[in-house]
């Protein structure tokens, strides 16, 4: 009988990140020091590219 091993997943250290709120819902967090209106357009272009087919 084989043992299975525990995942090990290192979470982001939330003091070293910002957070953009990009709706009532949804918030990403991005480096401390970057444009957070720019990550904010590059988060929506990503999502409404999925809806939007051409």
């Amino acid at each position: 009988m084989s043992v299975k091993k525990q995942n090990n997943f290192q979470s982001p250290d939330l003091n070293l990140l910002q957070g953009v709120v990009v709706d009532y819902k949804t918030t990403i967090y991005i480096s401390k020091g970057a444009d957070p209106v720019k990550a904010k357009s590059r988060y929506l272009e990503r999502i409404n590219a999925k809806y939007v087919k051409s």
